[in-house]
């Protein structure tokens, strides 16, 4: 029998137990393979994924309560139980990691594309709408400083920005507009009522009001009349039904 020394057998870079291995996608399990990287370029392990998103938990939280211009490194980083230091090794400074936030957002918004490419029909199509407008309201409450954000430095004339929203948003208007011009081209329809500008309306409508609502239900105006009222515009512009 070999005694043992105590001393901890040293782990290979790419073993799955090593917290310092670099961290992918389980092909397995159909997920792609996904390296992040350092600023030095060096692939993270575990531990320092932990840490890094833990960093743009924290940029979150403090996007929720101060202008992005307000938001400092040093607060960031105090927050996190870490140091100026370890944040800069993953990204170059507040607006990057703020950045990073928007685009995971914008990410998920397209997931409601296959809301609208459905039937639009009968109570599955009144259905079909309201849920669509909950879809918006709950992706704006799960990130809404994030999103105000992206929107704002859009507005201003930053292309990432811009960038960003205009891929959250164009398959959304993509799919109305297909909805729109197919219900014109079954039953006719109001020639004044060109799809894809009814689509821009109705994808512009749904964002704003997504960002507004909880202002609104400050005067007086409830989140059910809401998503009941823009559902029945939604539906009947789809539709081109009264």
């Amino acid at each position: 029998m070999v005694a043992s020394t105590g001393v901890p057998t040293p782990r290979r870079p790419d073993d799955p137990s090593n917290p310092d291995a670099p961290a992918s996608g389980d092909p397995a399990a159909g997920e792609p393979e996904r390296v992040v990287r350092d600023q030095g370029g060096r692939p993270l392990g575990r531990r320092a994924l932990v840490t890094r998103a833990r960093l743009l938990e924290v940029t979150e939280e403090l996007l929720a309560r101060k202008a992005l211009r307000e938001i400092s490194v040093a607060d960031i980083a105090r927050s996190a139980g870490t140091s100026p230091a370890s944040f800069y090794q993953y990204f170059k400074n507040v607006e990057e990691a703020a950045l990073e936030l928007a685009e995971h957002a914008s990410e998920e918004l397209p997931a409601v594309v296959g809301l609208i490419d459905g039937g639009w029909e009968g109570k599955d199509g009144k259905a079909r709408a309201r849920e669509l407008v909950e879809a918006f309201l709950r992706h704006w409450d799960a990130h809404r400083a994030v999103l105000r954000l992206r929107n704002l430095a859009s507005e201003e004339g930053d292309v990432r920005f811009m960038d960003l929203r205009r891929r959250a948003m164009v398959p959304v208007l993509d799919a109305l507009e297909r909805r729109i011009a197919a219900a014109q081209g079954e039953r006719g329809g109001d020639p004044d009522v060109h799809p894809r500008s009814a689509a821009a309306f109705l994808a512009a409508a749904l964002e704003q009001l997504a960002a507004y609502h909880a202002e609104l239900e400050l005067i007086g105006i409830t989140r059910q009349d809401l998503v009941t009222t823009a559902a029945r515009i939604l539906g009947r512009t789809v539709t081109g039904r009264r």
